[in-house]
């Protein structure tokens, strides 16, 4: 499957999180941004040393200024599992904007075509580090990392895109 690019309409897919009274719950991609704009941004890993001292920390510093922008949502994908993705989000004790959501299976990371295989290093199938920005369903900027890298996709460098 082609990766997601813009123009095209952002797929449906379920994901988990951890509500404020400590329940699991799930969530449609499309009841959170039909009819908003809002960023999704992907990582590898939680935990892991890019995702967690660079990519993550940038979107809940440049929250205001996203947000001032028009952003109304900005969800943190990750193929982990809700506890980890938990776990992961309580680190960063100053969040209050971003929305760290599990995608356990990698089945919305593969309806992106976003999956990497990381198997040779141990890590089965995660997501290629990306940064998207969505208004009303429709892709505006889809901004996919090769490889290991962090160039095109940090809070930065949505901000140009707004």
């Amino acid at each position: 499957m082609a990766p997601i690019a813009v123009g095209d309409v952002l797929p449906d897919g379920t994901l988990s999180y951890f509500d404020a009274d400590d329940k699991l719950q799930q969530v449609s991609l499309h009841s959170l941004a039909a009819g908003k704009k809002v960023i999704i941004f992907g990582v590898p890993g939680a935990f892991t040393p890019t995702c967690s001292l660079k990519h993550v920390p940038g979107f809940i510093e440049k929250a205001g200024e996203l947000k001032s922008k028009g952003v109304d949502e900005i969800i943190c994908i990750s193929v982990n599992d809700p506890f980890v993705m938990k776990a992961w989000a309580k680190t960063y004790p100053e969040n209050k904007d971003v929305k760290f959501l599990a995608d356990g299976s990698a089945t919305y990371t593969h309806a992106l075509g976003l999956e990497l295989n990381l198997g040779d290093k141990g890590l089965g199938t995660r997501s290629r580090r990306f940064a998207l920005l969505v208004d009303d369903l429709k892709v505006k900027a889809a901004n996919v990392e090769s490889g290991g890298e962090f160039t095109v996709s940090s809070a930065d460098d949505i901000l140009k895109a707004l």
